[in-house]
């Protein structure tokens, strides 16, 4: 199996390709026998929240597509090569005057593969002119691609901090989430990484490597051991240097939900969610300090909420629910939000918590 081999559930039809059929399946779910019944708000309610409310904003992450040059089979975006949803020039011109209206400091640019959104260089290089910290999440494949083979060292001229997927420093667990040769094809990318000044101690040039659980398990919580474990792998058999090593929890949602309903391992996974829910780390969880921007410029408290498409929500003045699109980006109205919650977001509470920066404490 290549890294596209597999195709997106949006590609087959797939009945989970609705976000309202992934909502209702972890709905349909029996957890009647676990605290509070599994459900996040009660949850968290006995944890002394009445209701889940943003911090400071710190972080603007953009989504600017679905595009990706693979498809694996953890990906909670459903991308693929399959998907045309991209962020146009204008969308990402409202992205801007909205982040010049905030003091947030870093700018989060995701996907898919970003880099393969026309705009992408354009964003970036609106973004370092503000003085943000810009991050790419990349998926380091996409660095092979004939179009890409400056990308790397024009990365590391606007210092833009890269942060990859790699789900293991060997090769066989690699391969068995991302599609065979991805191993051999994402250490060619971090060698060239490496060779422009990335994962050399520098500041200014930092690598992170991502690491996800391959099974139906929690990422570890023994986050320093683990880092120890990566550099010394890849160091050792591939001369690969890096600074930190990141592990984020896998979503219940969207192809990684597919695989857990299909392999009969959905109902344990949840279970073991709920039952390793941490009350510890509600007041760090990533909806409370950032704003999601879809392709298309729709607002959202996290990532995983735009792939259930659970958009921020505001009152309005005729006492009716408003959805909110970047156009009309207003500071202190998301302020004053109340962040929309469901099961899915016990997957960000489980064990030392689990957010885009990886473990919360």
């Amino acid at each position: 199996m290549s890294p596209t081999a597999t195709t997106s559930l949006n590609q087959r039809h797939a009945a989970l390709s609705s976000p309202q059929n992934q909502i209702e399946l972890l709905k349909s779910l029996d957890l009647d026998r676990l605290p509070e019944q599994g459900d996040f708000a009660s949850t968290i309610n006995k944890s002394g929240w009445e209701k889940l409310t943003p911090s400071q904003l710190e972080i603007f992450q953009i989504n600017i597509g679905k595009l990706c040059n693979m498809t694996c089979r953890h990906c909670h975006v459903d991308a693929g090569p399959d998907r045309r949803e991209n962020m146009d020039r204008q969308t990402i011109d409202d992205c801007l005057k909205a982040l010049d209206q905030t003091q947030a400091q870093t700018v989060d640019i995701t996907g898919g593969a970003p880099e393969l959104n026309p705009h992408f260089r354009y964003l970036v290089e609106q973004c370092v002119v503000r003085g943000k910290h810009v991050i790419d999440r990349c998926n380091l494949t996409v660095l092979l691609l004939p179009t890409m083979q400056d990308l790397p060292k024009w990365l590391a001229e606007h210092r833009v901090e890269v942060v990859c997927s790699l789900p293991h420093f060997r090769q066989p667990n690699t391969d068995k989430q991302r599609g065979d040769g991805t191993f051999e094809q994402s250490i060619e990318a971090l060698h060239r990484l490496n060779a422009v000044g990335y994962g050399k101690g520098d500041p200014l040039l930092k690598l992170t490597l991502v690491s996800n659980p391959a099974d139906a398990t929690l990422s570890c919580n023994q986050a320093a051991i683990l880092e120890q474990m990566w550099k010394q792998g890849l160091s050792e058999n591939h001369g690969i240097t890096f600074d930190r090593l990141i592990a984020i929890n896998n979503m219940p949602i969207s192809r990684h939900l597919e695989w857990l309903e299909q392999s009969g391992n959905l109902q344990a996974y949840m279970e073991l969610l709920v039952n390793s829910y941490n009350p510890d780390t509600v007041s760090g969880l990533m909806c409370r300090n950032m704003i999601s921007v879809s392709w298309d410029g729709r607002l959202f408290d996290c990532d995983f909420n735009q792939m259930l498409d659970l958009e921020i929500q505001l009152d309005s003045q005729m006492g009716n629910r408003q959805y909110l699109h970047i156009r009309d980006f207003n500071p202190q109205s998301l302020a004053n939000r109340q962040i929309i919650t469901g099961r899915h977001c016990f997957g960000c509470t489980a064990g030392k918590g689990s957010s885009c920066s990886g473990a919360i404490i």
